[in-house]
């Protein structure tokens, strides 16, 4: 594919009068995993959003494979999102709450039955189907969700701090997830405080501050050259 699958073109966004993305541009390829890192405030969560169709941009434009999606909501959009909360359904089990968006595709139910194996095989946890949401812990809640974005098959899955809302004994759990993710041919792009697992997953790491974008680089050469004194000064707090 000859252009990015993502594009954003020159997106401004202010919230109260304060800029929080100015004049950023950003292309994403097809079947990389981009990671948005930057200190906090810096717009990384409001371009995951604009991406996602859930908050709009002031000024620019949102493109997809081509396509101007600036103005499409989030469920006309060829991709889904994995929230920082789980946003799974109590009253669903496990097999509910992956089928859901098949269910609302028409998919047949041999289709979604293959489709729910799979997903639970990848995130190690076959044999949960009949499981209740309430009955596991917030590790297994969010790799629940990791499941039912990728069961859609849409090409893109977002990541907002996914293992924020976690405690640190399953962090590491949802991480590994992520990284066998990555190898399933789908694009991807995280927002996360997770310095090793963005070193080790992502192809490309965006360091932004102050709404803009400062450096694209991949993830060895950011974390062992960063280019501008904020990425340095910001490297040196997080991992000292």
């Amino acid at each position: 594919m000859s252009q990015p699958l993502i594009d954003l073109q020159h997106i401004s966004k202010s919230f109260d009068g304060e800029m929080v993305l100015d004049d950023l541009s950003l292309s994403i390829k097809e079947n990389s995993f981009v990671t948005l890192l930057g200190p906090s405030g810096c717009g990384k969560s409001t371009t995951l959003r604009i991406i996602g169709g859930f908050t709009p941009p002031d000024k620019g434009t949102v493109i997809f494979d081509g396509q101007d999606i600036t103005k499409l909501p989030p469920n006309k959009r060829q991709l889904n999102t994995v929230f920082q909360k789980y946003a799974l359904f109590p009253h669903m089990t496990i097999a509910e709450n992956i089928a859901f968006g098949l269910k609302i595709k028409n998919k047949p139910k041999s289709y979604i039955d293959d489709k729910i194996k799979y997903a639970l095989k990848l995130v190690n946890l076959s044999g949960f189907e009949k499981r209740d949401v309430t009955s596991l812990s917030g590790g297994q809640q969010q790799r629940v969700a990791i499941a039912r974005a990728m069961c859609t098959k849409q090409p893109i899955i977002l990541f907002d701090e996914p293992t924020s809302a976690l405690d640190p004994e399953m962090i590491q759990e949802v991480l590994d997830v992520m990284i066998e993710l990555a190898h399933e041919n789908i694009t991807m792009v995280c927002v996360t405080h997770e310095m090793g697992f963005a070193r080790k997953a992502a192809d490309r790491i965006v360091f932004m501050s102050d709404g803009q974008i400062l450096e694209e680089n991949t993830p060895d050469e950011f974390f062992e050259h960063p280019q501008t004194d904020r990425a340095k000064d910001f490297l040196s707090k997080i991992l000292t």
